[in-house]
């Protein structure tokens, strides 16, 4: 995936209910469930279904590191699709969500403004507008640039123009170098 897609990804998590299952066992009994058959988890995950079948009878019950990062990727894009929904809801309509970031930050303004662009760590809340162009974008599988573009004109409204109150001729934020990036609900 990418940087901020992850990010946001990591931030719906957080609301999660319950774990979602750590061995690979229960984790392909739970795709076999929700893909409704072992020849779709197969397919999905590139292995026969022979083995899925193996898995789902804790006959096999170590995959290699590869094949373990896939299934608990695929795992945790399924599980609890309905908290999934209400946390980006609730960020998109009210809440809005919290962007915690070091990276190279700088904009465009007029001449003679002091439009120096270096690293900054902010902390910054997104108004929720913000938050549901993020996740519109990723569901509709934006990249990482586009995604970054979102985030800069979130910071651009949020932290330099204090929500319309300063900067008003601020015309482009630049969001580059990102070292740190994590997302909060």
């Amino acid at each position: 995936m990418s940087l901020i897609g992850d990010g946001l990804e990591k931030a719906v998590q957080k609301a999660f209910t319950r774990p979602a299952p750590k061995s690979a066992g229960p984790q392909m009994r739970y795709l076999v469930k929700q893909l409704g058959g072992t020849k779709a988890v197969a397919q999905m995950l590139r292995i026969s279904q022979r083995t899925v079948e193996r898995y789902v009878k804790n006959q096999i019950k170590k995959p290699r590191p590869d094949l373990a990062a896939r299934i608990e990727r695929e795992v945790k894009k399924r599980w609890q699709p309905q908290i999934r929904a209400k946390a980006k809801a609730k960020a998109a309509s009210t809440g809005g969500i919290i962007i915690d970031t070091r990276a190279r930050i700088g904009y465009t303004a007029p001449i003679g403004s002091t439009d120096e662009n270096r690293i900054r760590h902010l902390t910054v809340a997104l108004p929720p507008h913000h938050a549901a162009r993020l996740f519109d974008a990723q569901e509709a599988g934006a990249g990482d640039t586009r995604l970054q573009e979102i985030a800069a004109e979130g910071l651009k409204e949020a932290y330099f123009q204090d929500g319309g109150r300063r900067a008003g001729s601020l015309e482009e934020v630049r969001f580059t170098d990102i070292e740190h990036l994590e997302f909060d609900l």
